[in-house]
């Protein structure tokens, strides 16, 4: 989350063979409302606590590709991949992020993606 605040322009969106530079970037940790952890809708798993993110992408020609990726109704969602480098031990190492998209908020000129982060995985 800290890596966040000085490196948010760093990210990257990958989505159908496509790459998208992510102007800001967002991670918290907020409660969820559940009681205990559960599945949802037979769908996807959550907890009472999730990493939440939200991106801001200046990229307008990716807002008809989200249809299929947004959580709700679809039961056929798919997650979103989002990928940036750190630093370790004076070594890049590449890290990969994988969200489910729970909302957007489209602006006359950029999208704003709120997700849930899933996994995360270095490469």
């Amino acid at each position: 989350m800290a890596f966040t605040e000085k490196n948010s322009q760093n990210f990257t969106l990958f989505l159908n063979n496509q790459t998208y530079p992510i102007s800001s970037t967002s991670i918290i940790n907020s409660p969820i409302p559940v009681n205990e952890p559960t599945t949802r809708g037979g769908v996807y798993f959550s907890d009472k606590f999730a990493f939440k993110m939200k991106c801001v992408i200046d990229d307008l020609s990716i807002v008809p590709l989200l249809t299929k990726k947004m959580l709700g109704p679809n039961t056929e969602f798919g997650e979103l991949k989002i990928t940036t480098q750190i630093d370790s031990d004076g070594k890049p190492l590449t890290v990969e992020i994988f969200t489910n998209l729970t909302n957007s908020v489209q602006t006359p000129t950029s999208i704003e993606l709120s997700m849930i982060i899933v996994k995360i995985k270095s490469i």
